[in-house]
């Protein structure tokens, strides 16, 4: 384990010519591999916000997001080595220097808006998380055909690969674009509500599909959702959102500090710490 992506001094929001909108500031966090952590707060917070910095859809106020390289060194002077941050064999750079073909490579995303593509099999729309590495019309190889395959696998939907997406239910939607991102094979995947538009069983299968992938294949995974019980029964880190703060910690961290109870304790709505449960009250 270690942090793949660093937040420094991070403040996001929205920026015009004649006026600047901060949603959240001086953010200081990290993600690890082989995690799972879930976004969460209220409506209008700015999680969707936080997930577009992170995706560099939109750029950050101010700060730094340091993404970490996992690269063997060459040989270099002591003067090259020093304008560089180096952790073993790891560096760390800045988001904004990378191209667009090489963030793909290290940050795949899956959002909630869905997609009809009536001229491809969900394998081809697999595929195409294939494009950092073939271009967009590049002609797929015998091993990016296996990755592909391997992704299917991963999710469950060996039995869909042939089959039009918009034959497919919500939950099978959101197998598929998770597959397409594995197929990116990238460290990090950042996922906006994915469990939005789920019936319950759907939602629980997606969360623990998502925990299991972070641990088994050493992914690090971020999601917003609005399932909070299920959030902290499924995550192993915390991202909770509030005006212009972000608290972060296991679950249980954030019970014992009280952070969850200002959280989500209202008339009638009581949080069981030592369960992780939300309860209704008359």
């Amino acid at each position: 384990m270690g942090a793949t992506i660093t937040l420094k001094n991070l403040s996001i929001g929205y920026r015009s010519k004649h006026q600047l909108r901060a949603v959240a500031s001086s953010i200081n966090a990290s993600l690890q591999s082989d995690e799972l952590t879930c976004l969460i707060g209220a409506n209008g917070i700015g999680k969707s916000t936080l997930l577009r910095t992170l995706a560099r859809f939109q750029p950050p106020l101010e700060g730094e997001i340091l993404i970490n390289k996992r690269e063997i060194l060459s040989q270099e002077t002591s003067s090259e080595l020093s304008s560089k941050k180096v952790t073993g064999i790891s560096l760390e750079k800045p988001l904004s220097q990378f191209s667009a073909q090489e963030l793909a490579k290290e940050i795949g995303v899956v959002l909630t808006s869905r997609i009809d593509t009536p001229q491809l099999t969900i394998e081809e729309i697999i595929g195409i998380g294939r494009s950092p590495y073939t271009g967009f019309w590049g002609n797929l190889s015998a091993k990016d055909k296996q990755i592909v395959a391997t992704a299917i696998q991963q999710v469950g939907i060996q039995h869909l690969a042939h089959r039009n997406i918009c034959e497919l239910s919500d939950g099978e939607r959101q197998k598929v674009m998770i597959a397409k991102a594995l197929a990116q094979q990238t460290r990090i995947i950042i996922l906006d509500e994915p469990t939005a538009f789920l019936d319950f069983p759907s939602k629980v299968e997606t969360l623990q599909m998502l925990r299991r992938l972070a641990h088994e294949e050493h992914k690090t995974i971020l999601l917003s959702t609005h399932d909070v019980e299920l959030a902290l029964q499924l995550a192993d880190q915390i991202w909770l959102m509030e005006s212009q703060h972000l608290s972060i910690g296991t679950p249980r961290e954030l019970a014992d500090n009280g952070s969850l109870s200002r959280f989500i304790e209202r008339d009638g709505i009581h949080l069981d710490k030592a369960n992780l449960r939300i309860e209704l009250q008359d």
